[in-house]
C-alpha cells in the first residue's frame, strides 16, 4: 500500500473491497452527530482505559464480588494486550485511501486487529456476567456499536474489527474457563 501522497488510488488487492465497505458506511451513516459519538467511543476505548476504569468502579462498588471484577478487568487488559501483540506481528497498515475520511488520530499506524473491538468485546462479555439483566442487553449493543464506530472513523477495515471481536471473545471465554477450573477463583454472581 502506498502513501496518500504517492498516488490517487492507493488501495490494492483484497483491501479494495474493504475500502468500498468503509466508503459505504461513511456515506450512509457518517453524519456529524454519528462521527462525534464515534469519536467519544474512541476516546473511551483508547488503550482500554474506559473499560478498565468501569471495571475498577465495579470493584469499588460491588465489594462482595471485588475479586470477580478484578478478574474481569484482567481479562480486558489481556484482550487489549493480545491485540497489540497480534498487531505487531501482522503489521497491517490502517486504511490509507483518499476516498476514506479519517476522523480521529490513532496511537499507531497498525490496524489488525482492532484493539478497541478486542477490549470492548471482552468487557461486554465479562462485565455483563457480573451485572446481569440489563447489562446483558447493553453489552449486546456495545460490541457492534464500537465495531461500527471504527469504520465510521475510517481507522479500521471491516476484517480488523471482526478479528478484534473474535480475539476479545476468545480472551473473555478463556478467563471464564480459568475461573470455572478454579485457577483464578470462583465467578459468583449475586
Amino acid at each position: 500500500m502506498l502513501d496518500r501522497a504517492e498516488g490517487p488510488d492507493v488501495t490494492v488487492g483484497p483491501a479494495r473491497g474493504e475500502v468500498a465497505v468503509l466508503r459505504t458506511v461513511q456515506r450512509r451513516i457518517g453524519t456529524p452527530p454519528v462521527v462525534d459519538a464515534a469519536r467519544a467511543m474512541s476516546f473511551f476505548g483508547e488503550h482500554a482505559a474506559g473499560w478498565i476504569a468501569l471495571g475498577a468502579l465495579g470493584a469499588a462498588l460491588d465489594v462482595p464480588r471485588r475479586r470477580q471484577w478484578a478478574t474481569a478487568v484482567g481479562g480486558v487488559v489481556a484482550a487489549h494486550g493480545a491485540s497489540i501483540v497480534v498487531k505487531r506481528v501482522v503489521r497491517r497498515r490502517r486504511p490509507h485511501d483518499p476516498r476514506v475520511a479519517v476522523h480521529v488520530g490513532t496511537p499507531s499506524r497498525l490496524s489488525f486487529p482492532s484493539s478497541h473491538a478486542s477490549s470492548t468485546t471482552a468487557a461486554a462479555l465479562l462485565y455483563a456476567g457480573l451485572v446481569g439483566g440489563p447489562g446483558v442487553g447493553a453489552a449486546s449493543a456495545l460490541v457492534p456499536g464500537m465495531a461500527l464506530s471504527r469504520l465510521v472513523l475510517g481507522v479500521h477495515y471491516p476484517t480488523d474489527v471482526l478479528a478484534g471481536t473474535v480475539l476479545g471473545t476468545a480472551c473473555a471465554l478463556g478467563v471464564r474457563r480459568l475461573v470455572r477450573r478454579g485457577s483464578i477463583g470462583r465467578w459468583r454472581t449475586a
